[in-house]
């Protein structure tokens, strides 16, 4: 399952895991969002409502290039830099192609699509 995200004239991929919660995601494609910068290490969107948490917890392995859902905000993070897991998070998938784009800093509208 591949969705297609572009902001300021990035376009990128991400590979979804096969799980609800990115499953759910998939249900609400296509969306337009608007991504802004968290912290050092992401970029963050709020979603029109929250997805399903079924058979979400912890993980390892986490590395810039993931793409999570911060259930209690209701948002997605597109990690940039290294981070750690955190209660809430539910990892969605990865990005393709590396982080560039993630680094382009401010606000922008997010088009995120189903690639099929």
């Amino acid at each position: 399952m591949r969705i297609r995200l572009h902001f300021s004239g990035h376009v990128f991929t991400a590979l979804l895991d096969d799980t609800p919660s990115s499953r759910d995601l998939l249900s609400m494609l296509p969306l337009t969002l608007t991504v802004d910068d968290y912290s050092t290490n992401e970029k963050i969107a709020y979603l029109p409502r929250k997805l399903t948490e079924e058979g979400s917890g912890p993980f390892g392995n986490e590395a810039a290039g993931d793409l999570c859902y911060y259930a209690p905000w209701g948002n997605l993070a597109l990690f940039h830099a290294g981070y750690r897991y955190s209660r809430g998070l539910i990892r969605l998938g990865r990005l393709e192609g590396g982080t560039g784009p993630l680094l382009t800093r401010g606000s922008f509208p997010l088009g995120v699509e189903r690639v099929e």
